[in-house]
């Protein structure tokens, strides 16, 4: 099975249905992924594929073979946080943190689909992912924050 993570080619001795998650935590060793429900619910696990945002609890590892994956370990570049990343860390979201890739993850994706979300866009998908510490305001300021800046402004 050869995969693209993070830019990087891999190649794993692993059945097609084995779940995403378990392939990028035991396998590649990255480790940022979540483990939550393992029914596709919370959103702890997400990932992207092809930009996407993508519950990897529940996509199997061949789904994904000609895809390229990216996990919260390949969204910094160079030394630098990711937008996202860095906006997470100014507007304080994280509490217990658990939910926080998963969260980041589908504002990423939402971001590159629309880079000036409406607070109904940004409900509507950050809402998809449970966060049991209710950081949701603090998680919409971020991403705004992220779309202000974007646009020069801030």
């Amino acid at each position: 099975m050869k995969l693209r993570v993070n830019g990087q080619p891999a190649t794993l001795d692993i059945p097609d249905d084995v779940p995403l998650l378990w392939a990028i935590r035991e396998e590649l060793g990255l480790t940022g992924t979540k483990f939550g429900c393992g029914a596709a619910q919370c959103g702890a696990c997400t990932v992207l594929v092809d930009g996407q945002a993508r519950r990897s609890c529940v996509t199997a590892v061949g789904d994904v073979a000609d895809h390229e994956v990216t996990t919260v370990e390949g969204l910094a570049a160079a030394g630098t946080l990711h937008a996202v990343q860095q906006a997470w860390l100014d507007e304080n979201v994280p509490q217990c943190g658990y939910c926080q890739v998963g969260q980041i993850m589908a504002a990423v994706a939402l971001l590159a689909a629309r880079p000036d979300p409406t607070d109904d866009d940004i409900d509507a998908v950050m809402t998809a992912n449970l966060c049991r510490c209710g950081t949701y305001p603090r998680i919409r300021a971020a991403i705004r924050s992220v779309a202000a800046t974007a646009k020069g402004g801030r």
